[in-house]
């Protein structure tokens, strides 16, 4: 009994979150578009937060921006043209997910050179923590050996 009403304060905490910031009388009645527009705004970042999309952010611009996002569907765009439009008027660092393209290629090679390049640091540094192996001994240094043993030998 205790672990289930610990579950439902858990549920009921976290209700909340998953609400997002869209308010009541920003939501479309035709509940196609609405998620359409949802799943819209959630590949848009916050201009503001920066770390948030335009779904979860309850900045003035967000919410701005989430109505132009309805606004443009009323009028009949595609999804795709919606976000088009959104790129278009402020530049594609309001997506979420920045596009693979050659301008970006730095973005999404970087993770790779950097995990690449710390994999090699790595392997050359094991590389140079190796023991050498060991060399034979000479005639002058087992004569030597030799001449110690026999002297630190008990009699």
């Amino acid at each position: 009994m205790r672990s289930l009403r610990s579950a439902l304060v858990a549920l009921a905490l976290l209700m909340p979150v998953a609400a997002g910031a869209v308010q009541p009388e920003e939501v479309m009645k035709d509940p196609g578009l609405e998620s359409r527009a949802r799943s819209i705004s959630a590949g848009l970042r916050c201009l503001v937060c920066q770390n948030q999309s335009i779904d979860d952010s309850d900045a003035p611009l967000a919410r701005d921006l989430r109505l132009i996002v309805r606004e443009r569907l009323r009028q009949g765009d595609s999804d795709n043209a919606v976000v088009d439009y959104v790129v278009q008027r402020y530049g594609e660092f309001v997506l979420l997910r920045p596009v693979v393209a050659w301008h970006t290629a730095v973005l999404w090679l970087t993770p790779v050179l950097v995990v690449g390049l710390g994999g090699l640091a790595l392997w050359a540094a094991a590389r140079r923590r190796r023991p050498a192996p060991p060399r034979a001994l000479s005639a002058a240094e087992e004569a030597a050996v030799a001449d110690l043993v026999r002297r630190v030998e008990p009699r």
